[in-house]
């Protein structure tokens, strides 16, 4: 039987070179232009032709399976994970993951290759890019914060659906700090801020959005307060009072483009710490965070680049020596204290003791601080005083159930009364009798119709 030998088209060139060549029609050094071999080359290709034919121009290679392959069992073992616990995984995270926690070494376009062959997609779509000028980064770490929040379903119906708040830097491309919220709101900001600068320092400038977190919302002048139009600007928002008190500027972003280098990081953590998450098996916020402060040192080590300046260090600045961190990260509401050294807050009241400076603070205005932790503290000109609940007053007794006999018995008392009207009540839509006979005024139209018919006229 006859073997068959299955040429590409570059051996098939070589075939027709070497037949002119054993017929005369060319030399060695002009077969060797033609097919990009020496003249060496060509003598060795034409000895092996005339001995076994065109089978000696095929790649000895060919049909076996490669030194580096993947086995059969490898193969079907990547393939059932990445549809179950690598579901959704990027190619290049995969491939990491793999390593780490499987054991398997595969690089990236082999692993590629794999999933596609079996039919599956590479989990990210890509758009086609439009023209843009990319924006250099800021020289030195620390010069810069760009923050934002992502909402997205972290945990993947295990839990509630979280915010992730973070803060990147733009030189380096590391995320300063990062936490898990329930919802995007100030508070969150304010702790995201606060381990961050406890951690490196202050920075120069922080990066944000129009969100009303930051900046307060366009009204006309004639709805600013008194106070705002004789300043002739908005009042700061809680959380820009406590970056002027840092000494950091603001800036604020018109469009998500202009702070991309935060939008690709959520994109980036929205493929891996996804992953990262269900591996770890966390089911709510704390398990979350507590994974994150975990996995940011990883994600820095990997992503981040150095600052393209010339300058060594970094731009953070220290905080002062003696600076309350958790009297400048928290809400501040100004109030007056009422004749009797009581503050009212939000349905609290405080009563203010008395100290060494200052015996009595009626009618002084104070600073309110409600802490991230949920604690209350009141200021005067700088001094955290001391406090205590204030009795409740009558009112809000009565309203708790102060009266709860008295109120119990009328109650009971106005049901039995219901109950005896209800049996009083005639059956179907007529109505009830009245008690007492009505009687038309004198000068109803009735009674000057029925005189008219006595009298005639």
């Amino acid at each position: 039987m006859m073997e068959t030998i299955a040429l590409n088209s570059k051996e098939q060139q070589r075939v027709m070179v070497l037949n002119r060549v054993m017929q005369g029609q060319l030399t060695g050094a002009e077969a060797g232009l033609l097919v990009g071999l020496s003249v060496r080359q060509v003598r060795r290709l034409l000895a092996a032709y005339r001995k076994e034919g065109a089978a000696a121009l095929a790649h000895g290679n060919r049909g076996r399976t490669p030194a580096n392959a993947l086995s059969r069992e490898t193969t079907q073992r990547v393939v059932d994970l990445a549809r179950t616990r690598y579901q959704g995984c990027n190619q290049q995270h995969m491939s990491e993951l793999l390593t780490e926690r499987e054991g398997i070494e595969v690089s990236r376009s082999t692993l590629r290759n794999t999933l596609l062959r079996a039919g599956i997609q590479s989990p990210r779509r890509r758009r086609a890019p439009g023209h843009r000028s990319r924006r250099e980064r800021y020289p030195q770490e620390g010069q810069l914060w760009q923050i934002d929040a992502s909402p997205h379903d972290w945990l993947e119906e295990r839990g509630p659906r979280l915010s992730l708040l973070a803060a990147i830097d733009d030189a380096t491309g590391t995320i300063a700090w990062a936490l898990f919220r329930a919802q995007e709101d100030g508070a969150g900001y304010m702790q995201l801020m606060r381990e961050g600068v406890l951690l490196h320092g202050r920075p120069q400038a922080v990066y944000h959005d129009k969100h009303s977190i930051f900046v307060q919302t366009p009204v006309r002048m004639a709805e600013w307060s008194v106070g705002e139009q004789l300043a002739g600007k908005r009042e700061p928002t809680q959380f820009g009072r406590a970056l002027n008190e840092l000494s950091i500027t603001q800036i604020t972003a018109h469009s998500p483009q202009a702070k991309g280098r935060i939008e690709r990081l959520f994109g980036t953590l929205q493929s891996r710490l996804v992953i990262e998450l269900r591996l770890s098996g966390a089911t709510n916020e704390e398990e979350a965070n507590e994974l994150l402060s975990q996995y940011l040192p990883r994600f820095n080590a990997q992503f981040g680049v150095p600052a393209s300046g010339e300058a060594e260090g970094t731009s953070y600045r220290a905080l002062a020596e003696g600076t309350e961190v958790g009297a400048i990260f928290c809400m501040k509401y100004l109030r007056t204290v009422g004749a009797d050294n009581c503050v009212r807050f939000f349905g609290q009241r405080l009563q203010l003791l008395r100290s060494v400076q200052r015996g009595s603070y009626a009618r002084a205005r104070v600073e309110v601080h409600e802490r991230l932790d949920g604690s209350i503290g009141v200021y005067y000109k700088g001094e955290c005083l001391a406090t205590r609940p204030a009795p409740m007053e009558a009112p809000v007794l009565r309203a708790r159930g102060g009266n709860r006999v008295t109120t119990e018995a009328q109650a009971r008392k106005e049901a039995e009364r219901g109950e005896e009207r209800e049996a009083e009540q005639p059956q179907g839509n007529a109505k009830p009798p009245s008690p007492h006979a009505h009687r038309p005024a004198p000068n109803h139209p009735w009674r000057a119709y029925n005189h008219k018919l006595s009298t005639g006229t």
